[in-house]
């Protein structure tokens, strides 16, 4: 875990009170300072969770590709996280 911003209520039509908790988490692969990095959002009660810089966690990971005014943006979510022990 590089670093992680703060859970915030978003507007959903998929949740029974018309909001949902989503928070954004940025995560980087092992191999040091210059591997990959990836800004991801998570959603519901993972968006709860706290987790500190430089905490070591297994993640899988949603790639979807969504078009806007003819724009194609990419989103990455976190649908499982897991905390490993050191």
């Amino acid at each position: 875990v590089v670093q992680q911003g703060e859970a915030f209520a978003v507007q959903s039509q998929k949740s029974e009170t018309g909001q949902v908790k989503k928070c954004n988490i940025l995560l980087q692969e092992l191999g040091g300072k210059y591997a990959d990095q990836y800004a991801c959002t998570m959603l519901g009660n993972a968006a709860t969770c706290r987790f500190s810089q430089d905490e070591l966690v297994a993640v899988s990971l949603r790639f979807t590709v969504n078009e806007y005014e003819g724009r194609h943006y990419q989103d990455i979510l976190v649908a499982d996280i897991h905390r490993l022990n050191r």
